[in-house]
């Protein structure tokens, strides 16, 4: 149900929430976010848990990257990205190095 009200909505249409006005298409893109990590969070120590859905986790991705006002680095898959740029994991030095300036900027607070 909640799949089909998002597709339904008007995503230029304004809803309140917390005391902010968002579009609904930047809301629903924070709700993509929100919940993509907790599913990562969910599934951190459940090696064979299955990850949230590949068009779940690049949408999700783009949202920090808005955040961030800066893309990940294409070395990152989705999922390093979204672990990393919130702090749920360390880079890896590898990672520290293709992050770049970015890297100083991170873990990226989310409220």
């Amino acid at each position: 149900a909640a799949g089909r009200a998002a597709r339904l909505a008007d995503p230029a249409a304004r809803v309140g929430t917390r005391g902010q006005v968002l579009t609904v298409a930047d809301y629903l893109s924070a709700y993509v976010l929100e919940w993509t990590l907790h599913h990562l969070d969910l599934i951190a120590h459940l090696p064979s848990a299955p990850p949230p859905p590949a068009d779940t986790l690049a949408a999700a991705r783009t949202a920090l990257e808005r955040i961030a006002g800066a893309p990940f680095p294409a070395s990152l898959t989705d999922g390093d990205a979204l672990l990393v740029g919130t702090g749920r994991r360390a880079p890896t030095a590898a990672e520290r190095t293709d992050l770049g300036a970015l890297a100083s900027r991170l873990p990226l607070v989310l409220g």
